[in-house]
């Protein structure tokens, strides 16, 4: 007998999921045992780039999660209500989820966990971070044998195409977010990418994974790549640097408290994600005693989206035709606590400033002694050049709590000689 899926949503990967079920030849057979009973949409009269029958097709979405028939849903439409309604309804019918849905499962998602396992079924979610990319399932089951010390991805796309395009054209973020826009690469309103938000949700999902508790979204550091300058992409390379939207979950020693954290980071050239450019992801895995894997791939798109939920599906397929009454403890989310999460002052890491001074004699041993006074040690202290009338100084630190740079910068800020402190990056 088949598995019964209702599909909510045929946007982008609600279409691409559908044109792989349809297509099965050369892939997995137990893509056979699928059925696309019911498939939600707004409207019935829109055009579609997939053929459903209109027995199958209904804009009654609500009747979907509550059809006994239905065994699995899968909910690819996105934005957190009805998706979370509709998904706490499906897990208490005792339907298994697939969810592509990053944003609900970062704010509900203990409700939604909760509720999953008090109902006895499973929420997969292997879409949700990354695109195609499979690292939902390896950290819950290929490293979990691993004590994770740190996970560290370029999980938005449109940042990465739009820091790699000022890289290499020298142009400044305003113009490439607008020619982003115009080829599809940048939403009409990109706060969610730029501002860091989308890449937060996916390190909360990934923190909860790596390190095997809840992430509460509002705990995690979240700055976005609006105040990335050509001028300071010139001065990274120059030093080694490429500069590229990091989400990094990190355990804190000596405490047991995590560092999760979003912004834009000064990474070594030689260091693997350095390399990653354009619309491409890549999550690095630190851990003992595997040390460092990379997964790398497609972070968006129809296609990439598709295979991940797809193989969510069929992973649930197994589980349904074995039979089995047993919750597999691999494949349900096990953590009910709270990680906690350090707050930023005690991050240790290196930091990459710009001033710029008026031109006069001393001004950069009085940054030195500021810096000095609050035990901050400087890798370099360079004078890079004039921006009019004012002297430009980038300098480089060496690994210092993040709260005495901050002590040491409000002392600076309060020089006679210093105009502004239009830059300040964290540096990998």
């Amino acid at each position: 007998m088949g598995v019964k899926l209702g599909i909510l949503g045929l946007g982008t990967v609600g279409t691409g999921t559908v044109q792989l079920l349809q297509d099965g030849a050369g892939r997995h057979p137990l893509l056979q045992e699928i059925e696309i009973y019911r498939v939600g949409v707004r409207s019935l009269d829109k055009p579609r780039a997939v053929e459903l029958s209109t027995e199958v097709l209904t804009t009654d979405i609500e009747a979907i999660v509550n059809d006994p028939a239905v065994d699995i849903v899968v909910e690819v439409m996105g934005g957190l209500e009805p998706a979370r309604s509709l998904i706490l309804k499906a897990l208490s019918n005792g339907k298994h989820v697939v969810t592509a849905n990053k944003a609900a499962i970062a704010r509900f998602g203990a409700e939604i966990f909760t509720t999953a396992n008090q109902a006895g079924v499973y929420v997969m979610l292997e879409a949700a971070v990354g695109g195609g990319i499979p690292v939902i399932q390896p950290l819950k089951q290929s490293l979990s044998v691993n004590r994770i010390h740190t996970v560290t991805g370029i999980v938005n796309g449109t940042t990465n195409y739009i820091l790699t395009r000022m890289q290499t054209e020298g142009s400044n973020f305003s113009d490439v977010l607008a020619d982003a826009q115009r080829l599809g690469y940048a939403e009409a309103d990109p706060t969610a990418d730029v501002d860091g938000l989308d890449a937060a949700d996916k390190i909360a999902i990934l923190a909860s994974l790596g390190f095997g508790g809840r992430i509460n979204l509002q705990d995690v550091y979240t700055e976005g790549i609006r105040q990335v300058s050509k001028t300071d992409i010139a001065y990274a390379e120059k030093l080694g640097f490429v500069i590229k939207l990091l989400a990094i979950a990190k355990r804190n020693p000596p405490s047991s408290a995590l560092s999760v954290r979003v912004h834009p980071t000064l990474v070594p050239q030689a260091h693997p994600l350095a390399s990653i450019n354009g619309v491409y992801n890549a999550i690095l895995v630190e851990g003992e005693p595997i040390g460092q894997v990379m997964f790398f791939g497609p972070g968006a798109g129809a296609g990439a989206t598709a295979s991940a939920v797809t193989s969510d599906i069929l992973n649930l397929v197994a589980v349904l035709k074995t039979n089995t009454a047993i919750p597999n403890p691999l494949l349900a989310c096990g953590h009910q606590e709270y990680c906690q999460i350090a707050p930023m002052a005690e991050l240790i890491t290196r930091f990459y400033a710009r001033f710029l001074t008026n031109d006069q004699p001393g001004v950069i041993g009085k940054l030195g002694t500021c810096f000095g006074n609050y035990g901050v040690s400087l890798e370099s202290i360079v004078q890079t050049g004039f921006q009019g009338e004012l002297a430009e100084i980038v300098v480089v630190t060496h690994d210092v709590p993040e709260g005495n740079f901050r002590q040491a910068l409000a002392e600076i800020r309060n020089l006679s000689a210093i105009e502004s402190i239009p830059s300040l990056l964290r540096v990998l």
